[in-house]
């Protein structure tokens, strides 16, 4: 039967006090340096919500600047067929603005889920204040 690799976890059940307090600054280094990798994934992610965001933005913007001239040059002309003129024009004015406020729904929503994203910052700074307060224990 193939044997297992030895765990990198060790059994500190046995170490003495002075043993684990001397290992201390080792983990605290080793937990500082995981919160500072999670902080630049959780910036990473950030950044792209916010690009995502940024875009949809961008597609509604480019929506309310050409939704005006090109529909009204085309679709007034064609309902002016059976509505007037200016019935016409307010109908694809409408329609204009619907197309956009969707395109700015859909990059509020992307912004608003990069404000519900879990900052690893907190977590550092949780992190600080305990190892002060059980440092001013002592």
């Amino acid at each position: 039967m193939a044997q297992l690799p030895p765990s990198p976890v060790r059994d500190r059940a046995d170490d003495s006090l002075f043993s684990l307090i001397g290992d201390l600054p080792e983990l605290v280094r080793n937990l500082v340096v995981a919160e500072v990798n999670a902080a630049k994934k959780w910036a990473i992610a950030a950044a792209k919500d916010a690009g995502f965001g940024t875009g949809w933005m961008i597609v509604a913007l480019f929506f309310v600047f050409w939704a005006i001239p090109a529909f009204l040059a085309f679709v007034i002309a064609l309902l002016s067929l059976w509505l007037p003129v200016w019935a016409s024009a307010l109908i694809v004015f409408g329609v204009g603005l619907v197309l956009a406020a969707v395109f700015a729904l859909l990059g509020l929503l992307r912004f608003k889920h990069l404000a519900k994203s879990e900052n690893p910052a907190r977590a550092v700074q949780t992190d600080v204040a305990i190892v002060k307060e059980v440092a001013d224990e002592f």
